[in-house]
C-alpha cells in the first residue's frame, strides 16, 4: 500500500510539472457574460470554452451534439466541421452565427442558433437552432455565404458582413429578429481583391480575402480582413488588414484612402518566423480594452493554430496598432 500510495505521488508530482497544453483553435470570436469569457471556434459541432481571465481556458464541448438539421441540403459534402462562428448580443439574448461548406467551394450556407446564456452549466442554457439565413451556390453565385459578423448600426439596425474569395466581402441587412434578411433585401459590397479575368466562377480563384469583422470606435467603423491562405503550416500567408468609414455601409478606406472594395487595406498585423498564417480575427472593446482576437501557427509546434488576444491601440490618426511581440507574450492553458 505504501509504495502504490508513493507512485500516486510521483505521478501526481509528474502530471503537475507537465507544461498546460495550449488552446488549439481555429477563427475563434468571443464574448463576455458576467464575469467569464466564451470563446467560440471552428470544429465538430462548434467547439467552445470557457475562462475567467482570458489565459486560462475550459473545454467545454460542442455547441451542437450532432449536426445543423439543413447542413447538409446547402453542402452535400459537410463532415460535421462547422465554420467560422460569430457570436452577437441582443435583447437579452446570444446569436451564434455559424457557416457550413465544401472546402475550396462556394457550396455554403450561414445559419443561427440563439440561446438565453452563454453558460453551460445555467438551468436555462439551451441553444436553439434558428436554421439557415442565406445560401450560395455554384453557377448561380459569385460570392460565398461564409465567415458572417453581426453588428448593429447607430440605428440599431443588424448588419450581416460574410465572404470569403470569390467577389469578396459583403453586406447584408436583417430583419429585426435578427435570424433572417431584411425584405426588401439590402446589400452592398464591402471589400474584394483582384480576381484574374477568365477564372471560372465556379473556382474561389486567387482573390485572397475573407474573414470580415466590423468594431465601431469613435464614429468609424473599423473593417478587418484576412488576406493571404491559411491552414497551409509553413506555407500560410494569412495577414490582417484593415479599413474604416463613416457608415457601415461604406465605403471602407485605409490610411492611403484606397477604397477596399477597389483592392485597398492597410496592415495591421502579419505572420513572422516563428508565428504564421496570422488571422481570421475577431475584434472587441470588453472593459475598455480593445481586443483582437485571432489565431496563428507557432513554427516550434509544428504549426498548431493556437489563440491568440492581443491588446489594440490607436495611433494620432485613429489607425489600429498591434504589437507583433504581444503573439509570444500571449500564451493560452487548457484547464480541466
Amino acid at each position: 500500500m505504501t509504495r502504490a500510495i508513493a507512485a500516486l505521488g510521483m505521478l501526481a508530482a509528474s502530471a503537475a510539472a507537465m507544461p498546460a497544453m495550449p488552446v488549439s483553435v481555429h477563427d475563434p470570436v468571443m464574448a463576455k457574460e458576467g464575469s467569464d469569457y466564451y470563446l467560440f471556434s471552428t470544429g465538430p459541432g462548434i467547439t467552445f470554452y470557457s475562462s475567467p481571465d482570458m489565459r486560462n481556458w475550459r473545454a467545454e464541448g460542442r455547441v451542437f451534439s450532432g449536426e445543423p438539421g439543413w447542413a447538409k441540403k446547402a453542402a452535400p459534402s459537410f463532415d460535421g466541421h462547422v465554420w467560422a462562428p460569430d457570436i452577437h448580443a441582443h435583447d437579452g439574448r446570444y446569436f451564434l452565427f455559424y457557416s457550413v461548406s465544401g472546402f475550396g467551394k462556394n457550396t455554403s450556407g450561414i445559419g443561427v442558433t440563439t440561446n438565453a446564456t452563454l453558460n453551460p452549466r445555467a438551468p436555462h442554457y439551451l441553444w436553439q437552432d434558428q436554421g439557415m439565413v442565406l445560401q450560395s451556390v455554384p453557377g448561380r453565385d459569385n460570392w460565398n455565404a461564409i465567415d458572417p459578423n453581426i453588428i448593429d448600426d447607430e440605428d440599431g439596425t443588424p448588419w450581416m458582413a460574410f465572404g470569403s474569395f470569390w467577389s469578396g466581402i459583403k453586406l447584408v441587412k436583417l430583419d429585426r429578429s435578427h435570424t433572417r434578411l431584411a425584405e426588401p433585401q439590402v446589400w452592398h459590397a464591402l471589400a474584394q481583391r483582384a480576381r484574374a479575368a477568365g477564372t471560372p466562377e465556379t473556382q474561389a480563384g486567387p482573390a485572397e480575402i475573407e474573414g470580415p469583422h466590423i468594431l465601431k470606435k469613435d464614429g468609424y467603423y473599423y473593417l478587418f480582413v484576412s488576406w493571404g491562405l491559411c491552414c497551409r503550416k509553413q506555407d500560410s500567408t494569412y495577414h490582417v488588414v484593415v479599413g474604416r468609414a463613416q457608415h457601415v455601409t461604406g465605403p471602407y478606406l485605409d490610411r492611403a484612402g484606397k477604397d477596399m472594395n477597389q483592392g485597398g487595406g492597410s496592415l495591421v498585423i502579419a505572420g513572422n518566423a516563428a508565428w504564421r498564417g496570422v488571422g481570421h480575427n475577431s475584434a472587441y472593446t470588453i472593459d475598455g480594452h480593445d481586443l483582437m482576437v485571432l489565431h496563428a501557427y507557432e513554427t516550434a509546434d509544428n504549426y498548431l493554430q493556437k489563440l491568440k488576444i492581443l491588446e489594440m491601440h490607436w495611433d494620432s490618426d485613429g489607425w489600429p496598432v498591434v504589437d507583433p511581440g504581444a503573439l509570444d507574450r500571449y500564451q493560452s492553458q487548457l484547464r480541466k
